[in-house]
Order: C-alpha cells, then structure tokens, then sequence
C-alpha cells in the first residue's frame, strides 16, 4: 500500500496525531507509526510537539503569536492552530503522501455502529448527536471541517468511542424511562471504546492464559471509566447514554442522584446551559477540591482537607462500580489499569488494589511503584496490570479496514 495515514485525537483543548506507514493491508503495529504527537491550547499558548516512533524529539514549539492570539472556540482546537501544524507533517513527510485520515469520534449514536467515512450527510447526523456529548462532540467534528476545507481529496473517516459496546447485552443498554426514549435512542452506548479495543487486542499478547476470562479495564484519566470483558468483548461499562455518567472524573460528576438537577434547575433556577456547565465543567475533582482537575497536582496538596475528600470520593467510586462489575461477571481473572492517572498513579492503583485484598489481588509494592507491566505478587489470585493504552493505533487500523474493503468492493 503506497501513503501514510493520519489519525486525529481530539479533546477539550488538545489534539493528539500520529502517521502511520502500513505495509499493504496487513495488520498495523506501533511499529507503523512515523511520527505522534500533540496540539496544546493552554491560557495564553499554543503548543506543538511531535516525536519520532523511537521517542526522539522532532519539533517542540510555541506557536507564533499571530496564529496563538485570536478567539478560541469552546470547545476543540482552533483552525489557526491545526492548519500550520498540518502543513508541518506534510513538509516532514517529504513525498510521501496523506491518503486518509482517521477522526476519533465520542459519540455514533444508534446509527453508527462501524467506522464510516466521512460525507456531508454523515457529519450532519454527527453533529446532531452534539446534545449527546457537548464536551467532546464538537472539539471530535472540528478538525473534520478544518481538513474538508484546506485537504478536499483527503478521504476521512469516522472511528467511534461506541463502537466497541455494541456488545452490551439488551437489558445494560436500557435506561429506565419511558419506552418512547428508547424509541429515538435514548439508551446506555458507553465510550473510551477505542481505548478498550486497544486492551482488549493486547490481552492475547501479554496474558493469553486470561485474555478470555473475566476482565475488568480501568481507563482512568481526565475521562474515567471501567470496562468489562468477558471473552474479550464488552459486556458491562460505568459509562451510559453520555460520557458524563459513571465514575468521578477532572470536572465531570459522574453518576449523581437526578434529584440534583431538578434542586439546580427549581430552586437555584439554573438555565440549561448554566446546569451542563456545573456538571460537565466545574465538577469532579476540580468541584470537589476546589483546586485542580488534574490528579498529579493534588498529590501534590496532601495537606489540603478538600483535596483529600476529592481523591478519597475518587477511589470509592472506583472500588463501587469495580465490586458491580465483579458481580456482573461473575468473578474476576484480571484488573488492568490504563490512562493517564491509571498508568502513572502508584498510589491509586494501590488503594484500589488493597480494597479487594478480601478477593485475594495482593500488590507487589516494588512493581507497583515502578510501573511494572503486571504489579500483582506471584501469590495474588487475581493479576494486575498496568498497560499503555493506544487509541491512535486502534483509528488506523478501522480506516484501514474500510479502505480495504473498499478496495474488494
């Protein structure tokens, strides 16, 4: 197969990238990988990072302050920022060149059950479900636009978060509403399912002996949700009809009583928009601790007694809903935990670990406080990991499915 393919990653204020080089249709390896990186909007700046398959660094940069300034979108990275960024890969790519590119979509809704590529009708449906997701939706379909523009010949495709719980049997996907809900897909999706896929592809590989048993992933990052496996499909996630249900994540509430919105909408008489901005934007552990949304600085604050309360409500939540999954499955063979705070977080790994000393998972501390890929004690009955997880991966491998199949049609 000739031309590398680029994957898209987009979050509040990030945009994460990589280049793939495939050979042929055969089955896509971190080793494909040319280059990855990140766009960064934060305060004032605008960051651009890229790094060779090997980690080596190839540009580190702020932006210039004509293309930095400017008004910012809500949500997403702006056109300015992509567009140079772009023009950067294109020119250190030399002559090779782009022949598609893979977008991570949060939310397909009913209708969008497979990768898709991209048409006028597709990215109107998508844009309809923003209601759906109004954190992420709209920074996901921004760089679509932006690449329609500037790259008209650019085959695009869309790569969704939902995906990967198509699996989910019919009684997890029920919300308990009216029938009529139901009726215009008003039900529980799930998301981070690219993640999941990731790990799920992975099993085989570092755990063979466990890869179709009983699994729960922990995707535990700014965005946090659990996942469980049996046989290597979803069956059970914490997530629902929103990426904003489940577990506490940085300014997300997770699961709360309903009850709660109808005090902010009746008594304080908030405003739509005034309710999704406090349970999207100003909750969590940002709400909670009134300090950060980012886990690395409120180690940091071990001293602050609402930092303490939010990183303790972080961790029950997360032994809650780990105890409902159990229960689900029927037992557990193995606990991954994956993400930013699940990768890089020794201590929460442990507190969550020794909740379920009772079910016989036994840490080994050295392993733990050196990442080790598995953490648990060679006596532990149930093992541990700790595994990256690649998204990015899991978007070239699906455009690269339809581009396959496209070819045999």
């Amino acid at each position: 197969m000739t031309g590398l393919i680029l994957t898209l990653n987009s979050g509040s204020s990030s945009l994460k990238f990589a280049v793939y080089r495939p050979v042929d249709f055969g089955e896509l390896t971190e080793k494909d990988c040319v280059l990855h990186g990140a766009i960064d909007e934060v305060g004032e700046h605008s960051g651009f990072r890229a790094f060779d398959n090997a980690g080596n660094i190839l540009v580190d940069e702020t932006l210039p302050a004509e293309i930095s300034c400017g008004d910012r979108p809500a949500r997403g990275v702006r056109n300015e920022v992509i567009i140079p960024c772009l023009e950067w890969i294109e020119a250190h790519i030399g002559s090779e060149v782009l022949i598609a590119a893979g977008h991570r979509i949060l939310h397909g809704g009913p209708h969008y059950t497979q990768p898709t590529r991209f048409s006028k009708q597709v990215l109107a449906d998508l844009t309809a479900l923003i209601p759906l997701a109004p954190l992420h939706q709209p920074a996901c379909l921004a760089p679509v636009s932006t690449l329609e523009k500037t790259r008209p010949d650019l085959q695009q495709f869309a790569c969704f978060d939902t995906n990967f719980h198509q699996t989910l049997p019919e009684v997890a996907k029920r919300l308990p509403l009216p029938r009529r809900y139901s009726e215009t897909g008003v039900r529980r999706y799930g998301f981070h399912g690219l993640s999941y896929a990731y790990i799920a592809s992975r099993l085989p590989e570092i755990a063979p002996d466990i890869a179709t048993g009983r699994v729960i992933v922990a995707h535990l990052g700014n965005g946090a949700s659990l996942c469980a496996l049996r046989n290597g499909v979803s069956i059970e996630t914490t997530m629902s009809l929103t990426a904003l249900d489940g577990l506490i994540m940085g300014t997300r509430t997770g699961a709360i009583d309903p009850g709660a919105v109808i005090y902010m909408l009746q008594t304080e008489q908030r405003s739509a928009d005034d309710v999704v901005d406090i349970l999207y934007r100003q909750s969590g552990l940002l709400g909670i601790s009134g300090v950060s949304s980012d886990m690395r600085l409120l180690r940091k604050e071990n001293g602050n007694f609402s930092v303490k309360q939010a990183i303790e409500l972080f961790t029950y939540r997360i032994v809650q809903e780990i105890g409902a999954l159990i229960a689900v499955l029927g037992g557990l063979d193995a606990l991954v935990f994956t993400a930013g705070i699940g990768e890089h977080d020794a201590a929460l790994r442990h507190d969550v670990c020794s909740a379920f000393a009772w079910m016989g998972i036994v840490l080994d501390q050295s392993r733990n406080d050196q990442m080790s890929s598995v953490i648990s004690a060679e006596d532990s009955k149930i093992c541990v990991f700790v595994e990256p997880t690649n998204e990015n991966l899991m978007i070239c491998r699906a455009v690269l499915g339809c581009l396959n199949e496209s070819r045999s049609s």
